[in-house]
């Protein structure tokens, strides 16, 4: 059954008639008149009984400062903080450095390496100096475009020179690293994996976790079997609308039990990368796998079990037609409808257009006592529409109401929408903790399944029984 860890909310505590409304870190559990460690990041809360001693003091989230041109997380009391006001205004020089206590700097306590610095490793540059728990120690990457621009990413954050590594190899085996980020592109994850992980070192490794269903479980095996925290990113379930989403439906359980699940994505082409490698199925595992295993993730996430059978129509009606590269002519799909059919019944479906003037993306859950819609919109127009919207329909039941799910800007403008920021505070959590809290591989497995059966479907026109494709890739245990 998919894993979960749903997101930071803003908890509202009420006590003798006055409110105090907080963005806070989550806690495992709250009891009365206890004081819980926090955890910084999406996390549960777990509901408030109505008791005169439940009401404690809820340490404020840790802040970003920027002194000297370093990022630094900052760990307080009960202070309130805002990161974008600290990385505004915590490079003030109006104090001494003795004398400060809010904006006083902390060394990271990590140094990670990035293995591929093409469009998402230097995102993960940008979010691993601003999260401030870990720094960048080096990159690998054979495209010098790629270097230099990782080397200007770095240096937002930080005086530090940045190592370039020749071979894979170093990187993954250099002793001064902690952890390593490979983003690589899809077909080389494979490869990738096999070699860090025999460094011993954490390990994040970006979606789809591989292109076909022998090398994700193989995958899957390996991070099984290894002794450091590997994570995958998946960060999508760290979006503000779906950790809110996740919380209501399947922590609070408001919507009872879910029977449907249906998500839409509209949104442009796919942008440019290095070699085009993402035009080609058989590099990027196809539009289904490449882009879709987020949406397929949630979706079995929210289904609470493991997919039967799917169906999916699809095409290349607007997009790449006349795009041809060294390595030939385009033939990813650029349009789809997916039907999943679960083992418990629950249904899922997936709807993607990729020729929108937009980015836009939506799921429904209906339950058998309510109804949640969650979206969000980027449609660069004028105005002040709303970026993130969440409605729960109880009817008679319970109260209805609508929502506005957001992260402070700084984070949200992140990359994202602050999914990758939220994602690297769940990796340093697991370091610190020594327990991986992220996405699993064998998420990520399953949701690499389902894209492969989308695919397959699409090209056949035949519904895709899962159990037969498992037996199909040798995987007859499963």
């Amino acid at each position: 059954m998919p894993t979960h860890n749903p997101g930071t909310r803003i908890v509202a505590l009420a006590r003798a008639g006055q409110a105090l409304l907080r963005l806070v870190p989550i806690f495992e559990s709250l009891t009365p008149g206890s004081r819980t460690k926090p955890c910084s990041g999406p996390r549960v809360v777990k509901k408030l009984q109505h008791q005169d001693n439940l009401y404690v003091k809820i340490p404020a989230l840790r802040a970003n400062q920027i002194n000297n041109n370093q990022v630094t997380l900052m760990p307080k009391g009960n202070e309130f903080w805002s990161r974008d006001f600290a990385n505004r205004y915590g490079h003030t020089s109006l104090v001494a450095d003795k004398d400060k206590y809010l904006f006083a700097s902390e060394a990271p306590r990590y140094r990670f390496n990035v293995i591929g610095a093409g469009t998402m490793g230097q995102e993960h540059i940008r979010v691993t100096n601003f999260e401030g728990r870990a720094t960048i120690n080096g990159v690998y990457d054979p495209e010098p475009l790629s270097v230099e621009n990782a080397k200007v990413a770095h240096a937002i954050h930080s005086d530090e020179p940045l190592r370039v590594y020749g071979p894979m190899e170093d990187a993954c085996s250099d002793p001064d690293g902690d952890g390593l980020i490979i983003c690589t592109p899809n077909y080389t994850h494979i490869d990738a994996v096999r070699i860090a992980a025999k460094s011993g070192k954490h390990i994040l490794v970006e979606k789809p976790i591989a292109t076909t269903i022998p090398d994700a479980y193989e995958i899957a095996q390996i991070a099984d079997a290894h002794d450091g925290i590997f994570q995958v990113g998946l960060q999508y379930r760290y979006k503000a609308i779906y950790t809110e989403a996740i919380h209501e439906a399947l922590e609070r359980k408001t919507l009872g039990d879910i029977k449907v699940v249906s998500m839409v994505e509209h949104r442009m082409a796919f942008l440019d990368k290095i070699g085009q490698w993402n035009k080609y199925s058989r590099l990027s595992g196809g539009t289904l796998v490449e882009k879709c295993c987020h949406y397929f993730d949630l979706i079995n996430l929210f289904a609470q079990s493991r997919p039967k059978r799917v169906f999916a129509s699809g095409s290349m009606a607007v997009n790449f037609k006349e795009f041809e590269h060294e390595k030939g002519k385009s033939d990813i799909l650029d349009n789809a409808m997916v039907v999943i059919e679960y083992e418990n019944g629950v249904r899922g479906s997936f709807g993607l257009a990729m020729f929108a003037p937009m980015f836009y993306e939506e799921i429904v859950l209906c339950g058998d006592i309510g109804r949640l819609r969650a979206s969000e919109n980027l449609d660069f127009l004028p105005g002040t529409s709303l970026k993130s919207q969440l409605e729960i329909f109880g009817g008679e039941t319970f109260p209805s109401r609508m929502t506005t799910p957001s992260y402070p800007v700084a984070i949200e403008e992140s990359g994202h929408s602050g999914a990758t920021f939220f994602e690297h505070v769940h990796f340093i959590d697991s370091i610190d903790n020594g327990k991986s809290e992220g996405p699993t591989a064998m998420d990520a497995f399953w949701s690499v399944l389902v894209g492969v059966a989308a695919e397959t479907s699409v090209a056949t026109g035949e519904q895709v029984d899962i159990r037969d494709l498992l037996k199909q890739n040798g995987l007859d245990q499963l």
